[in-house]
């Protein structure tokens, strides 16, 4: 439906890159002197080739630039063939008198023979080199989201939670929107970075969207991990000033955040939706795919990490930039419990299907591990409401949060590592992937005291009323959406 749109937004590898068995073996590399020197002449003249005002520009009509290397030019110097150029065909210097409207799609990018004597923007051993590079896009038909059957309702709880859910679950139209902001960003970020990829993952794809989620992207520059303090900030740095200069006409408030993982925020004008996008956070798009996975494999768990996460937010406790928990977080500790019940709802599907959510698989297999899983046959009958009344008991009273980590690798609550990450942390909850500590933000005493307050105080109400309501003011939730 959207030009070089793919499936969910993943970058398909071409057969070459299969060849390669683990996706993070490869040593990373650095950008060269000269390429660096390259990405800021494209950062520059970026406007060069794209005369036509950005403020007029719409989603539906935006032009991809060419990017392939022109034959003619080599180093400063002209070769005899491009003498008999007209003016026009000529690439123009900076304040040329010649600038005019017929240059665009004919200025392309400069070769990397080619020597300039304009500084570098950062340290060379500071950014990665995009050597091994994202391969060429293949366009893939867009991939709408699954349809399932919903649970049957037979108390009123359990018609609250579907109600709620029902009303504020991500539309397919809210997911095309920003589909299509990604596919036209990503031929923005590739007047800076040719060969790069850009995903829309987290919520959006997951399936526990909601319609005011906002829209996480990871930029792909190469098959390996970037230094996230250093490298990765270097890159954001350069699309942030893009981001500020050029498009400013439909993007607002660009802000570069230098956290662990460095994200630039922003807001699409046009969709009115909220993005942070990152820089090969690999794991990000693999994780997108595993709750993909459980969110369609039994059909009480959208609904149910839905109601939760927009608990969680009712009360505050749903901020990791606050002290308090991702969304993240919280989608992994509603599946845990489901893991850990005396019949489980879930399995862990890590264990059972190790090649399709192996760390190691590449990036253009991810997606299709939800298509090769079948529906999981659960003998567990509860309710929607019995199983949101028991996640909140079992947090409020039955997890050691002193001495257990949430894993949903393992299907169970495991004894905490011994390394630092983990030590007099008062949250654990084991990242499927790389094993890192997801709700490492609640940092603090204070935070984590009012996050089991709320568990508590939420089961106690709803274990008496048995009303939504009691815990969660249900129009006020569906009018945030």
């Amino acid at each position: 439906m959207f030009p070089n749109s793919s499936i969910l937004g993943r970058p398909p590898f071409t057969p070459n890159h299969q060849q390669h068995n683990n996706f993070f073996a490869l040593s990373p590399t650095l950008y060269s002197h000269q390429q660096l020197i390259d990405a800021q002449f494209n950062f520059q003249n970026a406007d060069l080739s794209r005369t036509v005002s950005l403020q007029q520009l719409t989603y539906g009509n935006v032009n991809p630039i060419q990017t392939s290397p022109s034959p003619l030019f080599r180093g400063r110097k002209r070769l005899s063939d491009e003498k008999n150029l007209p003016l026009d065909g000529k690439r123009q210097r900076f304040h040329s008198p010649h600038q005019e409207p017929t240059v665009v799609n004919q200025i392309v990018p400069l070769s990397g023979e080619r020597r300039y004597s304009m500084p570098p923007l950062f340290h060379t051993h500071y950014v990665p080199d995009i050597v091994r590079c994202v391969p060429p896009f293949r366009e893939i038909p867009f991939l709408e989201p699954k349809e399932i059957t919903l649970p049957e309702a037979k108390d009123k709880l359990s018609q609250q939670i579907l109600e709620l859910f029902e009303a504020c679950q991500q539309q397919v139209s809210d997911l095309k929107k920003k589909e299509l902001c990604r596919t036209q960003l990503q031929r923005e970020i590739q007047l800076l970075f040719p060969q790069s990829r850009l995903f829309l993952v987290g919520s959006s794809l997951n399936g526990f969207g909601a319609r005011s989620s906002d829209g996480d992207l990871c930029l792909v520059v190469k098959e390996e991990p970037v230094n996230q303090k250093t490298e990765a900030r270097h890159i954001l740095t350069l699309v942030h000033k893009h981001f500020c200069t050029r498009l400013s006409g439909y993007i607002e408030r660009p802000q570069l955040i230098r956290a662990k993982v460095p994200i630039v925020k922003f807001r699409d004008k046009v969709s009115c939706v909220e993005f942070d996008l990152n820089v090969n956070n690999i794991v990000g798009i693999r994780n997108t795919f595993l709750l993909r996975t459980y969110a369609y494999l039994e059909n009480r768990v959208r609904p149910l990490v839905l109601v939760i996460k927009k608990w969680a937010n009712h009360h505050e406790i749903n901020d990791a930039s606050r002290g308090t928990l991702s969304s993240y977080s919280l989608v992994l500790m509603v599946l845990h419990y489901l893991q850990t019940l005396p019949e489980p709802i879930l399995p862990s599907l890590q264990k059972i299907y190790p090649e399709s959510f192996s760390p190691a698989i590449q990036l253009h297999l991810v997606h299709q591990a939800p298509c090769n899983v079948p529906p999981y046959l659960s003998k567990n009958e509860s309710s929607l409401g019995d199983l949101l009344l028991g996640f909140l008991k079992y947090y409020a009273t039955e997890f050691d949060w002193n001495s257990q980590m949430i894993s949903v690798r393992e299907a169970k609550a495991i004894p905490r590592p011994d390394g630092i990450e983990w030590r007099n942390k008062y949250i654990c909850v084991e990242e499927p992937f790389d094993g890192t500590n997801t709700a490492r933000a609640v940092h603090e005493k204070q935070k984590f005291d009012m996050i089991k307050d709320q568990f508590l105080k939420s089961w106690h109400r709803l274990k008496n009323k048995r009303e939504l309501n009691s815990i969660l003011p249900l129009r006020a939730a569906i009018l945030k959406r």
